[in-house]
C-alpha cells in the first residue's frame, strides 16, 4: 500500500505540474496520509499480531521431512509453459467488457452494463478457478508438489494479458503524444495490472488450496 500511495503521489506531481484539474488536492494527499499511518498501518499490526497468535493450519496427511526428487517434466507441466497456458482462459472472460471499461476510463464513454460486469467477474473466478485446479491436478499426477507459488502465478499471469491488451489500446485506439499523459496511463495501468494480478492469483491459490485439502482428506496416504 505504501508502495502505492507513493506512486500515486508522484503521478499526482505531473498532474500538478501539467496545471490539470483532474489532481488531487493537497488538503485531500493531507488526508490519505492521515489515514494511511492512523488506519491503515495500526490494522497491519493488529493483523500480524492476530495471525502469529492463531494456531497453524493442520495438513489432513504427514508430510514427509525429507523433499522427493522430482521426476523429469512434460512440456504442459513445466512451470513456464503451464502459467503461460493458465491465464488465456481467465481472459478470455473478460477482454470484450475490458474494451468497455477503458473506453469509460480514457474515451469518457458511458459505461451502464454494470450487471453483465458482474456476471463476468463470476465468470471470471470460476474460469480462474477450474483452469488452476486442472493444471494443478496434472501437476500432481506427474510428481510435482511444487505447487503453493505456481497455482498463484498460474491464474494471476492473466493480469500479463491485461497489460498487453492495455498496450495494445493505447497504440491502436488513443492518440496520446505528450509524455506526461504516456506516463499517466502506464502508470494507472500498472497500479490497475497489479491489483488484478494479486486478485486472481488469489483465486487461484485459494481453489487449488481447497482442492488439495479435500482431496487428501479423503485419500488415505501412508
Amino acid at each position: 500500500l505504501g508502495l502505492y500511495l507513493g506512486f500515486f503521489f508522484v503521478m499526482n506531481l505531473v498532474l500538478w505540474h501539467e496545471g490539470s484539474s483532474g489532481a488531487v488536492p493537497f488538503s485531500t494527499l493531507v488526508a490519505l496520509l492521515g489515514l494511511w499511518f492512523g488506519v491503515s498501518v495500526p490494522l497491519t499490526f493488529v493483523g500480524a499480531y492476530m495471525g502469529f497468535r492463531k494456531r497453524a493450519l493442520e495438513h489432513p496427511v504427514r508430510t514427509n521431512q525429507i523433499p522427493r526428487q522430482i521426476p523429469d517434466q512434460s512440456i504442459y507441466t513445466q512451470p513456464i509453459p503451464g502459467i503461460i497456458m493458465g491465464g488465456v482462459l481467465p481472459f478470455g472472460c473478460i477482454f470484450i467488457q475490458l474494451f468497455f471499461i477503458l473506453s469509460s476510463i480514457w474515451s469518457s464513454q458511458m459505461y451502464y452494463m454494470f450487471g453483465f460486469l458482474f456476471l463476468v467477474f463470476l465468470i471470471l473466478v470460476i474460469t480462474c478457478s477450474e483452469t488452476t485446479v486442472l493444471l494443478c491436478y496434472f501437476h500432481l499426477c506427474a510428481e510435482d508438489y511444487h505447487w503453493w507459488w505456481r497455482s498463484f502465478l498460474t491464474s494471476g499471469f492473466t493480469a500479463a494479458y491485461l497489460f498487453f491488451y492495455c498496450c495494445h489500446y493505447f497504440l491502436t485506439k488513443l492518440s496520446i503524444k505528450d509524455g506526461a499523459s504516456m506516463f499517466l496511463y502506464f502508470g494507472y495501468t500498472c497500479i490497475m495490472v497489479f491489483l488484478f494480478f494479486l486478485l486472481t492469483g488469489t483465486i487461484g491459490f485459494m481453489a487449488c488450496f481447497f482442492f488439495i485439502r479435500k482431496i487428501y482428506s479423503v485419500v488415505k496416504v501412508d
